[in-house]
């Protein structure tokens, strides 16, 4: 590569980063504005904050709000420079050690909330008694917070390696912890199981409640809601689709490269669809509000409010003048 080709190289890359600062930094503000509006609904609201299936989803969102605090603005940082900084191993251990927790925290969540989501639609009855709400809503949800944690001390923090292939001038620092390196077994079953089986499931449990809803619906066997039926399957629906889309083309990658092919779109994993999965936690409060039409009651109530005591202040404001 002469000099010239390397200078284009560069100001490619420095352009790329650039536009992808553009697009985190303006997604992020509005993600985070919604995000606390939730939260600040959630807590005026006891009743649809206990709510059964809005519970997990809670807990996903506090999740994802962590992650715009402190995974974002990492990111953020690396793309406004074009290189890690502080560039030292220390660093790179913690930064990949809370983005893979926060990455698998929430696909685990999402998919305990799809399976969750047919016991409440067809089964709600069995979390009114204490032990299985306990067995079927409470720990399973306990299991998605505490394993990724645990896993990733494990195999990131306390693995035994003092030369890991960091690199300073990728986001994550390349991603090149001395387990994904160095231990296939760890690295696959860290794909396999950390990554894609949440998403199977996922998968797999949006089709079937679907299905079954419909089936339901025909037959009207029974008396139900096919109001609030539908509303929870819509809501499962538009979120879990939004970590399916976002997941798939990595997922499918890593596999080609897991079944014979490490370099299969190396680069385009690193400099595209690695980026892409920060982007799930921007959407996400975009898609929860939608699908919270009480939440969006409140808020056109505030923006009324505002507006109301902005005119009478105007008015008061005018009468003094006046006199």
């Amino acid at each position: 590569m002469n000099i010239t080709d390397s200078e284009v190289f560069v100001d490619t890359k420095f352009l790329l980063h650039r536009v992808k600062f553009s697009i985190l930094l303006i997604l992020q503000i509005p993600a985070f504005i919604l995000s606390l509006l939730i939260f600040f609904f959630f807590i005026k609201h006891r009743t649809i904050r206990e709510a059964p299936h809005n519970r997990a989803l809670l807990i996903l969102l506090i999740v994802n709000f962590i992650q715009l605090l402190f995974a974002i603005p990492l990111s953020l940082s690396f793309y406004a420079v074009g290189y890690v900084s502080p560039a030292t191993p220390t660093f790179c251990t913690w930064w990949t050690f809370f983005d893979f927790t926060f990455y698998v925290t929430s696909e685990y969540l999402m998919a305990t909330i799809s399976i969750q989501r047919h016991m409440l639609v067809f089964n709600g009855h069995i979390l009114r008694i204490r032990w299985k709400r306990i067995l079927f809503h409470h720990l399973p949800l306990v299991f998605c917070l505490i394993y990724p944690i645990t896993f990733y001390v494990f195999v990131i923090i306390l693995y035994p390696c003092q030369d890991a292939p960091w690199d300073y001038e990728s986001n994550l620092c390349g991603a090149a912890d001395c387990y994904l390196v160095f231990n296939k077994f760890l690295g696959i079953f860290d794909w396999g199981f950390n990554n894609g089986l949440p998403m199977v499931i996922n998968a797999l449990a949006n089709i079937m409640l679907i299905v079954r809803v419909v089936q339901q619906k025909r037959r009207q066997q029974r008396p139900v809601t096919w109001k609030q039926q539908r509303r929870m399957t819509v809501q499962l629906f538009c979120i879990s689709s939004l970590y399916l889309v976002i997941w798939s083309p990595s997922l499918i990658v890593g596999l080609v490269q897991i079944l014979g092919f490490p370099t299969f779109l190396a680069e385009v994993q690193t400099e595209y669809f690695v980026f892409i999965l920060d982007t799930i936690c921007l959407f996400l409060p975009w898609i929860c509000i939608g699908l919270l039409p009480e939440l969006l009651v409140w808020i056109k109530t505030l923006c009324h409010c505002q507006q109301r005591h902005n005119a009478v202040g105007s008015v008061i404001t005018r009468t003094q003048l006046n006199k």
